[in-house]
């Protein structure tokens, strides 16, 4: 079986998503060269959360970007909601970034002079949302990840796992078709981070995103409805955590 053919949800109705087709991407660090990504392959379909597997280094971060539109791959080609990323200008990467994709990094990326609140309300800010339906929106969000009785701190009077949340929330902010979480839980105790791990699935269920989540943290992948492992830049695996869950 191929990669490709290993990694297509089985039975899944409608159209992909996310499709990734043979991409391949290197990086030269001095006079060596390091290949980050070998004709990696994959779809992913409306309503599903993905992880992505691998140890530090396997290419998980590359793959995302690839997808995101923060890199471009050397070879093959990456498609978000009909459109082929890898070939987009500068500034229909900025359109896809802002109204199709959101984003959650590990570092949280809050912004610390503005409240929880104000940090969610940021993305809908740049769209010129009115200002009562930005608000609404906040308000709504921040109930959906259980902070609605902290929408006026600051991320530092909020903990590592609030402070996630708020960036979940963040990243919900304009609706986007597609969530990419890189390491999300990368600076979280193991319980925090399967709290994430969940809340990112209650979020794609309720949002109707898909979700694309790296992550080399074995108990954090039962959450996931498919997994996909890469190994020195090749998907190797491709399935279901459900046979895999790890007990305790």
């Amino acid at each position: 079986m191929s990669d490709r053919d290993a990694s297509v949800a089985p039975g899944r109705p409608g159209e992909p998503l996310v499709v990734v087709e043979r991409v391949g991407k290197a990086y030269r660090t001095g006079p060596k060269k390091v290949v980050a990504l070998r004709e990696v392959s994959f779809e992913a379909y409306p309503g599903e959360l993905i992880a992505v597997r691998g140890r530090s280094g396997s290419g998980k971060t590359t793959l995302l970007n690839q997808i995101g539109g923060l890199d471009r791959p050397d070879t093959g080609r990456v498609t978000v909601a009909g459109r082929v990323v890898s070939e987009l200008p500068e500034a229909g990467l900025l359109e896809l970034r802002r109204d199709v994709i959101g984003f959650v990094f590990q570092s949280f990326g809050l912004i610390p002079v503005l409240s929880a609140a104000e940090n969610v309300g940021v993305p809908m800010r740049l769209l010129r949302t009115p200002a009562a339906e930005r608000e609404e929106r906040t308000r709504v969000l921040l109930s959906m990840v259980g902070l609605d009785q902290h929408m006026n701190q600051r991320p530092y009077e909020l903990s590592g796992g609030q402070r996630q949340r708020v960036a979940v929330a963040r990243a919900l902010a304009n609706r986007p078709r597609l969530l990419i979480a890189d390491e999300p839980t990368g600076q979280l105790d193991s319980q925090t981070g399967r709290q994430i791990m969940e809340l990112l699935h209650a979020v794609v269920r309720g949002e109707g995103v898909t979700a694309l989540v790296a992550t080399h943290d074995p108990l954090l992948i039962a959450v996931a409805d498919r997994v996909l492992e890469l190994h020195d830049g090749t998907l190797t695996e491709a399935g279901s955590p459900a046979a895999e869950t790890p007990t305790a």
